[in-house]
C-alpha cells in the first residue's frame, strides 16, 4: 500500500535506510539535499513499511501546493530495492492522481512504461584513473595539454566558499531571473558548511579564471557548478579543473556530471567519455495545471 507522509511524520530513519539499500541510490534524494534545497517543503510517498519510498519536493502558490523540482536537484523518483516497473507505476498513479505536478524528475534507475520527455545525464563509473584517461577523446587530451606558459603562472587550489563567491556570482550563467542568484547561493552555502561540497578553482597569472563545485555523499561525486571567465575559455581551465576531480575521486566514487542536454555542453562532457544515463521527467505547462486543480478539487484530493 502506498501512503503520503508530511515531512513531521517521515521516520527519517528509515527513510535513509531505504534509500542506502535501494538499486537507484542517489544523493538528491537524502534528506541533508533536500533540506537545502526545499526546507521542510518536501513529502514523500512510501510503500509499506519504506519498502519503497519517493520523495516529492513542492512549492506553494496561492495557498495551493504545486509539485516542483527544486534548484539544483536533478533527479529523484522511486527509491527500491529493486527496481520495479509494476511499483514504479503505482507510486506514478497516486502522484499523478493527488497532486498538481509542474515538474518531477524520475532517475535514471527507474523503468516506466508510460512515456514522458526524456533527459540526458552522463556518468563515469569507479575505475582506474589510468583507464578512464585512456578513453578521454583526443581533443580532450589535447585540452588538457596546457601550454608551458599557462603552467608556469598558473596553479589549481582547493578554496573556500567566500573566496570564491564573488566570482561565482559574477560568472553563473543560465538564470532565468536575477532574483534566483541569491537563491543558488544560500544553496552553495549551506552545502559548503556541511562538507558536502567542495570548491576547486584554476588560478592564472594570481586570479581565478575558472571554479568547479563538487558535492559528495552516496558514492557519487556530483558536479552542481562549472563558471569560467568568457576571457580565458581557451586555456581549458574547465577542462583540467574536471579532470583532477576525476583524477582524485573516481576509483572509489561515481563521477556525475549533472547535465547534458545543451548540445554545447553534451559536446563538452562527452569527451570524457562518459556513459549515457538519460531519465524521464513529467512537466506540466501552466495551463494544463488549471486543468488539473479543478479535477482535483472535485476528487478532494488537494494536500
Amino acid at each position: 500500500m502506498i501512503r503520503r507522509l508530511k515531512y513531521n511524520e517521515i521516520d527519517f530513519v528509515k527513510y535513509s535506510q531505504c534509500l542506502d539499500r535501494s538499486e537507484q541510490r542517489k544523493y538528491s534524494a537524502a534528506k541533508d539535499f533536500l533540506d537545502t534545497t526545499a526546507p521542510k517543503q518536501w513529502e514523500i510517498l512510501v510503500y509499506n513499511d519504506y519498502e519503497a519510498v519517493m520523495p516529492v519536493p513542492f512549492v506553494r502558490k496561492y495557498g495551493v501546493k504545486i509539485v516542483h523540482n527544486p534548484k539544483l536537484c536533478q533527479q529523484l523518483g522511486v527509491f527500491s530495492e529493486k527496481d520495479d516497473v509494476n511499483l514504479n507505476e503505482k507510486f506514478l498513479d497516486y502522484l499523478e492522481s493527488h497532486y498538481l505536478i509542474r515538474a518531477y524528475p524520475f532517475n535514471d534507475g527507474n523503468e516506466l512504461r508510460t512515456p514522458f520527455r526524456i533527459k540526458k545525464n552522463f556518468l563515469i563509473y569507479p575505475d582506474a584513473y589510468e583507464d578512464v584517461y585512456a578513453r578521454y577523446s583526443p581533443k580532450r587530451k589535447r585540452k588538457l595539454r596546457l601550454d608551458q606558459e599557462v603552467c608556469d603562472h598558473s596553479e589549481l587550489r582547493s578554496v573556500s566558499y567566500g573566496e570564491v563567491k564573488p566570482f561565482i556570482e559574477s560568472n553563473i550563467i543560465g538564470l532565468s531571473k536575477e532574483s534566483d542568484l541569491a537563491g543558488f547561493m544560500d544553496i552553495y552555502e549551506t552545502f559548503y558548511s556541511l562538507k558536502y561540497l567542495k570548491f576547486l578553482a584554476f588560478y592564472y597569472q594570481g586570479k581565478i579564471i575558472n571554479v568547479i563545485a563538487t558535492y559528495s555523499d552516496c558514492g557519487m561525486v556530483a558536479l552542481l557548478g562549472n563558471f569560467s571567465d568568457k576571457e580565458y575559455v581557451k586555456l581549458s581551465g574547465a577542462s583540467v579543473l574536471i579532470d583532477r576531480m576525476i583524477k582524485e575521486t573516481i576509483a572509489t566514487h561515481i563521477f556525475d556530471f549533472e547535465g547534458g542536454d545543451i548540445p554545447n555542453i553534451e559536446e563538452f562532457f562527452r569527451g570524457f567519455r562518459p556513459e549515457l544515463k538519460p531519465y524521464a521527467i513529467i512537466e506540466r505547462s501552466k495551463k494544463d495545471l488549471f486543468k488539473k486543480l479543478g479535477s482535483l478539487f472535485l476528487k478532494g484530493r488537494i494536500f
